[in-house]
């Protein structure tokens, strides 16, 4: 089993991963036993995560996916002191939220060093959410900036893994 071959399998995978082992066989010229072997080693490798799906967000009942970038403070600006456990609490309560999809430290924007996106139901209930999310980690932050998203607008290139490619650099073909 070529890495070639493997991340090959990865981004057939990527594109539909309902597909049985006997149709990815096909696609890449091997057996179906081959593609089962190598799915497997994708899965204990760690190259596969989770399967999982992309919805219709609005037929979720989903109108906002908000991307929101923010400033966390980790140190007493006065002392130098880190904060106790902030990180670890900060974690929980990301978590903890089912609206948040996705929660990383980063770099960019004007200094912002995280970032979470999250799905709303509409502006109240995002209101709601940042308002809560202010009011818990306000004493941590400086400057958070959101970007919103309507599910209900045109999108001229919506979420999904089928669009990418492999790089054939990358694999040496």
């Amino acid at each position: 089993m070529s890495k070639d071959r493997m991340i090959e399998l990865l981004h057939e995978l990527l594109k539909n991963s309902k597909r049985s082992d006997r149709d990815l066989a096909k696609i890449l010229g091997v057996s179906q036993p081959t593609v089962t072997r190598m799915r497997r080693k994708l899965e204990r490798t760690g190259y596969i995560l989770e399967y999982t799906i992309i919805p219709d967000f609005t037929k979720l009942g989903y109108e906002i996916m908000a991307f929101t970038f923010m400033n966390i403070i980790r140190y007493d600006e006065k002392t130098g002191e880190p904060f106790r456990n902030l990180a670890e609490k900060a974690h929980k309560w990301v978590l903890k939220n089912p609206r948040i999809i996705l929660g990383a430290a980063g770099d960019g924007l004007d200094g912002r060093n995280c970032m979470m996106i999250s799905l709303h139901k509409d502006f109240t209930d995002y209101y709601n959410f940042v308002s809560e999310f202010r009011g818990k980690w306000s004493s941590h932050m400086r400057g958070i900036e959101s970007f919103l998203v309507s599910f209900k607008a045109t999108m001229v290139k919506p979420l999904s893994f089928r669009y990418l490619e492999i790089d054939q650099a990358e694999t040496g073909a």
